[in-house]
C-alpha cells in the first residue's frame, strides 16, 4: 500500500545562521496547523554549530549535514529529492513565521492548480512590505542598477521593470518572478519541469528558476493570503566580496546558458565585459560605501534591520 503524501515539505538550506535557524524553526512548529508537514534542514557544512543545535533542540526535523560547502540550489535540491510532500517550501533561514502561513500557501496551490509555484507576502522587521517580486529587465537595468540608479531616479519607468515597485501586494495574481526566500513549489512542477539549475549556487538561482518555467508554460504566483517576515540576506552578507563574485559568474552563466540577452556570440561577448564592469564597480562601492549589503534596492530591509539581524544571526 502506497504512503499518502504529507502536505508539505519545509526545506532549509542554512549556513552559520544558528540564532536565526532556531527562531525560523520554533514559528514553524508555533502556527502550522491543519496540515500535515515535514522539515528538512540541509546544514552547509557551518562552523557556528548550527547542525549540533538542530539536533539537539528540534530531533523531530530531518537534519543533513554537507561534509563540504554545497550552497543553494543543490542544498534544495536535496531536499525536494527527499520530500515525501505534495508540495515543498524552499524557506530561508532567515525567515520567521507570524501566522499559520504554510495551511495559508497550501490552500492558494489547492485552489490553484494553474500554479506552477508561488510565493508569500513577504515583510521586513517593521511590518512594511519587502518587494520580492520581479520582472525580467534587459541588460541596461543590470548597468544601471549597478551605478544605483534606482536610488538617484525613484520613479524611473526603466528600473520599475525589474523592481516592480508600484505592484499590488494586496492581490492574488501570476508573476514573472519570485524570490526563493518563501517558495512553494508543486511536485509535478520538480518531476516534469525539473529542479533549480545547479549552475546557479545562490545568486540568481530564483530568476533562473522563473524564467526556465515561463519558456515552459508554467505559471508563477504571488499570493497575499500568507505572510511570512524576511529579515533578508543574512547568508550572502556574510561575504559580501564573495557574494559579488557570484554574482559576476551567476550573470554570465545566464546569459550563456539562457541566451537571456541575446544568441550571437557577438552580444554574449558585450554582456561578459558590461557584466566584468558592473563588477568592479560593486567592489568600489563596497570599499568607499559604508553600508556593506549585497542586496539594498527598493523594499529591502533597512541597515538598521540588517544589523540587528545579523546580531540575532548567531545568538544563542
Amino acid at each position: 500500500m502506497t504512503e499518502a503524501l504529507l502536505d508539505i515539505t519545509v526545506i532549509i538550506s542554512s549556513y552559520n545562521t544558528r540564532g536565526l535557524l532556531r527562531n525560523c524553526i520554533q514559528s514553524i512548529y508555533r502556527h502550522t496547523q491543519g496540515i500535515s508537514f515535514e522539515i528538512i534542514c540541509v546544514d552547509d557544512n557551518s562552523s557556528d554549530g548550527s547542525a549540533e543545535m538542530v539536533a539537539e533542540s528540534f530531533p523531530e526535523v530531518i537534519l543533513v549535514r554537507n561534509q563540504v560547502n554545497q550552497l543553494y540550489a543543490k542544498n534544495q535540491n536535496l531536499g525536494m529529492r527527499m520530500s515525501r510532500a505534495r508540495y515543498a517550501c524552499l524557506l530561508d533561514s532567515d525567515t520567521v513565521l507570524t501566522g499559520n502561513a504554510f495551511k495559508a500557501l497550501v490552500q492558494f496551490m489547492d485552489e490553484h492548480p494553474e500554479a506552477a509555484v508561488c510565493g508569500p507576502k513577504l515583510l521586513n522587521l517593521d511590518g512594511s512590505i519587502q518587494h520580492c517580486v520581479r520582472g525580467f529587465p534587459g541588460a541596461g537595468v543590470f548597468v544601471l542598477q549597478a551605478i544605483n540608479w534606482h536610488k538617484l531616479f525613484p520613479g524611473s519607468r526603466l528600473m520599475n521593470r525589474y523592481y516592480n515597485t508600484d505592484f499590488d501586494y494586496s492581490k492574488a495574481q501570476p508573476v514573472d518572478s519570485i524570490g526563493t526566500s518563501a517558495y512553494v513549489i508543486r511536485r509535478s512542477t520538480w518531476e516534469n519541469a525539473g529542479m533549480l539549475d545547479e549552475r546557479f549556487r545562490l545568486a540568481l538561482v530564483d530568476l533562473a528558476y522563473n524564467y526556465m518555467l515561463r519558456q515552459k508554460g508554467y505559471k508563477v504566483y504571488y499570493t497575499p493570503y500568507a505572510e511570512v517576515i524576511h529579515l533578508g540576506s543574512q547568508s550572502i552578507n556574510q561575504n559580501a566580496l564573495a557574494s559579488l563574485r557570484d554574482q559576476r559568474r551567476a550573470l554570465i552563466e545566464f546569459s550563456e546558458a539562457y541566451d537571456y540577452f541575446g544568441k550571437s556570440a557577438v552580444t554574449k561577448a558585450l554582456v561578459r565585459i558590461a557584466v566584468v564592469l558592473r563588477y568592479w564597480v560593486k567592489v568600489l562601492e563596497y570599499y568607499f560605501s559604508s553600508d556593506k549589503r549585497v542586496i539594498k534596492g527598493p523594499g529591502a530591509p533597512s541597515r538598521e534591520q540588517a544589523a540587528r539581524a545579523a546580531l540575532l544571526r548567531n545568538s544563542e
